[in-house]
């Protein structure tokens, strides 16, 4: 797991002369179907996106716990938990998210140069400038209920929306944190410490959902505990493996003045990397609120078919991440080839893969919805959305994967663009329109993001 500086691989071409693995694969004896070097590309893809895929997916599983157990609670606790997830990743994990994203170019082209003691500076600078902006965020999350309550929610999903977040509060700086910690590692090929704690964590979430909610009978409160105690032992087990392992030794030489530096060079790429990831991430939150306003049974399907993207997303999101690490690292050695062949690659990959999925969760529409509930008035609703999903998961991944690689290469900015354009002048109006006037609900706002999710990985891709 301990991965050493980055020496022979990124820094063959510096001067633009090809790999060997390059010159196999122009003259043709690379073999097979696929070019050896695009060979050679996918195998050191998939060993940074697989324990991704999982770590990524131990986290959305804290989430989706709290979900199941609290869906099988009744319509009122689904709609609750669902509308105070949708606030919080909002106004709280988004942020935190985009924010972080700023590593995914700083370490990796930083940890491609070598300069390995600088890494754990961007570390301390992103600890910092995170930290603070808890409190915009807690400001937010304080007055749920009254937003909700703007929103045209039901007094009682809004009341209990209201101590959900609440009681998990204390855990946004540490979860902020562990997303850093994750930058952290996977911008320097660290991958499986994240899918060891990651693994416990979970354990450990679904023994105290477990506990707080049946034998205790502490109900949504309990819930929402357990997702926060849940999510501040991911960054302490994380922490202690790291200082255990040593993994922190070739980068980090404790804590430096010079963390209270360049703090602009580090916001001018975190706060276009925010809106790059936030105004997709919103977007598909604001669905939740939206469907609020129909019926509890729109929000409960919008609160599953949410929840099942999102976990159907991991895979993508683990050839994103290692997209960015790939690119990040090849650029920061100087191998402009190299990292060429690092964003087409994961694009492929991305694309394959998400056609599997999509056709999965098509086929499997009718009996997927029983994870989280047995009502059939939201199972029939879920089963006519899936299709949808299943498409808009193809699309969506593609984006994904284009994303990562703009991260990479520090273009956060055209990202956020594309986002803007696609999701808020296109989608969100045609979706509204929809899903209110058409009378069609989320079956009318899914329609209309599948078509014109379309054009967000198109515009990446043009980049």
């Amino acid at each position: 797991m301990d991965r050493p500086a980055p020496t022979a691989e990124y820094s063959r071409a510096k001067n633009g002369t090809p790999t060997p693995e390059a010159a196999c694969c122009v003259r043709g004896s690379g073999g097979g179907v696929i070019p050896q070097l695009y060979r050679d590309e996918i195998v050191q893809l998939v060993k940074l996106a697989a324990p991704v895929v999982i770590s990524q997916l131990m986290v959305f599983l804290i989430g989706l716990i709290s979900m199941v157990y609290c869906g099988h609670m009744g319509k009122t606790e689904l709609a609750a938990v669902s509308l105070a997830a949708a606030v919080v990743n909002i106004t709280g994990i988004s942020i935190g998210t985009g924010l972080s994203s700023a590593c995914d170019t700083l370490i990796s082209q930083t940890y491609g140069s070598g300069n390995l003691k600088r890494v754990g500076v961007i570390l301390q600078r992103g600890i910092l400038i995170l930290l603070l902006g808890c409190f915009p965020c807690w400001a937010v999350l304080i007055n749920t209920e009254a937003i909700l309550l703007a929103f045209k929610q039901s007094p009682e999903v809004a009341s209990l929306a209201q101590l959900y977040v609440k009681i998990f509060m204390p855990a946004l700086p540490v979860t902020f944190i562990y997303q850093l910690q994750g930058k952290y590692l996977q911008n320097q090929g660290i991958m499986w410490p994240q899918v060891i704690t990651g693994l416990v964590g979970n354990l450990l979430n679904a023994l105290i959902n477990y506990i707080f909610l049946y034998p205790l009978e502490l109900g949504v409160a309990g819930s929402a505990a357990a997702n926060a105690i849940s999510q501040c032992s991911l960054a302490l087990l994380l922490f202690i493996y790291i200082y255990w392992r040593g993994l922190h030794k070739a980068t980090w030489g404790g804590w430096s003045i010079d963390c209270l530096r360049e703090w602009g060079d580090f916001v001018r790429l975190a706060v276009p990397s925010m809106f790059m990831i936030c105004l997709a991430w919103w977007t598909f939150e604001i669905g939740g609120f939206l469907a609020g306003l129909i019926s509890e049974v729109e929000l409960g399907a919008q609160a599953i078919v949410y929840q099942l993207g999102t976990i159907t997303y991991v895979i993508p999101l683990g050839l994103t991440v290692a997209a960015t690490v790939r690119v990040g690292n090849a650029l920061g050695a100087g191998n402009v080839e190299q990292a060429k062949l690092s964003c087409k690659v994961p694009l492929i990959c991305t694309f394959v893969v998400a056609c599997v999925v999509g056709a999965g969760l098509t086929i499997s529409r009718n009996v997927i919805g029983y994870i989280f509930t047995t009502e059939p008035d939201i199972l029939q609703r879920v089963g006519e959305v899936m299709p949808l999903i299943g498409y808009m998961h193809i699309v969506d991944a593609t984006a994904g994967a284009a994303a990562g690689v703009i991260r990479g290469t520090g273009k956060q900015l055209f990202g956020a663009l594309c986002n803007l354009v696609g999701f808020y002048f296109i989608g969100l109006p045609i979706g509204l329109s929809l899903m209110f006037a058409a009378n069609m609900g989320i079956v009318g706002k899914r329609k209309v993001f599948s078509i014109h999710s379309y054009y967000v990985p198109c515009l990446l891709l043009v980049s």
